[in-house]
């Protein structure tokens, strides 16, 4: 069915647009502002890898885009205590700001996505995104 990948593209095409003043505010593709996004609500995940692995970005772009990121001194390069072959890639001060309007768009972007929803809705609507999810990490876990 069309309509299904139609919708994964609107979504897709609408948060940008949503991004969009931001990104150009900051002078940042928006694959930069999301892998900073990612960092910044993920704080588990640190590395360039997690990005490829979790994200789907491929890792030119992730490379490139982390480039860019330390350059401006939105992300930080450290050394793994464990292991000194990893970096690890850590949120600077100067990208909490950025951070915390991105979550704003983001908050709003998901509101305006539920606009004209009743709770009960929007209650069976979450419940049954966790399914799915539930059932997505099954299809991956089969197919490793």
């Amino acid at each position: 069915m069309n309509t299904d990948i139609e919708f994964v593209q609107k979504f897709n095409l609408a948060y940008n647009a949503m991004c969009k003043p931001l990104c150009q505010q900051l002078k940042l593709p928006q694959t930069a502002f999301d892998i900073l996004m990612f960092f910044g609500n993920n704080p588990e995940y640190r590395t360039a890898s997690d990005v490829v692995e979790i994200r789907r970005i491929k890792a030119n772009l992730v490379s490139v885009n982390v480039d860019k990121l330390v350059r401006e001194g939105y992300l930080e390069r450290r050394e793994a205590p464990d292991d000194r072959r990893k970096t690890l890639l850590f949120c600077t001060e100067k990208a909490q700001d950025v951070i915390e309007k991105g979550r704003m768009i983001q908050s709003i972007f998901k509101d305006t996505l539920l606009d004209g929803t009743d709770e009960a809705s929007k209650k069976i609507f979450l419940h049954m995104l966790h399914v799915m999810e539930e059932n997505m990490d099954n299809i991956l876990k089969g197919a490793k």
